[in-house]
């Protein structure tokens, strides 16, 4: 039995029912929605009841948001890749919010028979655990005794034997910080994503690493938190700007260094005479914003080809090598220096 019939007989609906509903498809009443929603989220990961372990060809791509542009970046990389080595994507956007969660997705993609996944950012880099200390494993441990193909990409999980491919956020935040020290600076705040985001704390790390080498402060009150967003950005800066008064600060993402200078711009604080502003990721309005941002580049498109490369790996028996469990690649990240980072007056 198909994956869609099994979910249509426990729903009391048709496959074609399902199959709207697992497309986000018009045509169904919400009450009908949801009780097919209800039945995924109650059956088993495992592919064997499912289906999915049936050659199909196809991919499942999980990505946190499309509004950051980065992430559309390792979509098309991924896509791009998957494609070049015979293989369909699907894409799903798990934003938070969303009528979707990550989880269901993974259940509607194994319902519909994909090969295996990549998980962009997966949700349990934004469990708040201890550095060091493995995160609480949740569903993803029941994924991998399912025997359900994965890979993660910045999502680092040693606890759970899922292949990783990341890039070294610790020493993004270390570069950031010294190319700043270097150029003179003493009051550096850092703009952080989330609390519980582990991206956002390692480059945290990297950050407080190269200033207390250095003797400089590194309290807490240098560090404010906000939506990986440009509105997250200039909400936290706002705080520094009313506390610290940094000459320079480095952020979690571009996006949020964007809505930094945008609150500088506001406020009549040149950047960067009076602010100096670094980013991470090089999204390619990095290059064009005004003045163009100094920021910590991620190698996007090699990390993903390495992400479907160690994917497809394991999907196809005729190129599976021993040992591939435990699999981690880490990427270097590479200052890129702009107009938005100067010497302090």
């Amino acid at each position: 039995m198909s994956g869609l019939s099994e979910i249509a007989r426990a729903a009391g609906v048709s496959i074609s029912t399902v199959s709207r509903v697992l497309n986000r498809r018009a045509g169904v009443n919400e009450e009908t929605r949801q009780r097919v929603l209800s039945v995924l989220a109650e059956m088993p990961y495992t592919p064997r009841g499912l289906g999915a372990l049936q050659r199909t060809g196809v991919i499942g791509l999980l990505v946190p948001e499309l509004s950051n542009p980065v992430f559309p970046a390792f979509a098309e990389a991924l896509e791009t890749r998957a494609a070049r080595l015979g293989y369909s994507s699907l894409l799903c956007n798990t934003r938070s919010g969303a009528p979707m969660g990550e989880e269901e997705y993974v259940r509607m993609l194994l319902a519909r028979g994909v090969e295996g996944m990549v998980f962009v950012s997966p949700e349990i880099t934004n469990v708040e655990v201890p550095l060091g200390q493995a995160p609480r494993p949740s569903y993803y441990a029941k994924l991998v005794a399912d025997g359900v193909h994965m890979v993660f990409l910045n999502g680092a999980t040693p606890a759970l034997d899922v292949p990783d491919v990341t890039v070294d956020e610790q020493l993004a935040g270390y570069m950031a910080t010294k190319h700043l020290i270097n150029l003179g600076h003493e009051r550096i705040g850092f703009v952080s994503g989330p609390a519980r985001s582990l991206p956002s704390r390692l480059k945290r790390a990297g950050w407080a690493a190269a200033l207390e080498e250095n003797h400089l402060p590194a309290g807490s009150e240098y560090v404010a938190h906000g939506p990986f967003s440009a509105e997250g950005g200039g909400v936290a800066v706002r705080q520094l700007i009313d506390t610290v008064k940094p000459t320079a600060v480095i952020c979690s993402s571009d996006h949020m260094a964007l809505g930094v200078m945008r609150e500088a711009h506001q406020r009549g604080i040149s950047v960067p005479d009076e602010l100096s502003v670094v980013g991470f990721d090089d999204i390619p309005l990095a290059a064009y914003s005004s003045p163009a941002l100094t920021t910590l580049a991620q190698p996007i498109e090699e990390m993903a080809a390495a992400a479907i490369d160690e994917l497809v790996l394991r999907l196809d028996p005729d190129r599976r090598r021993q040992g591939t469990d435990n699999y981690t690649r880490v990427f270097r990240p590479r200052l890129v220096v702009r107009e938005s980072s100067a010497p302090p007056k």
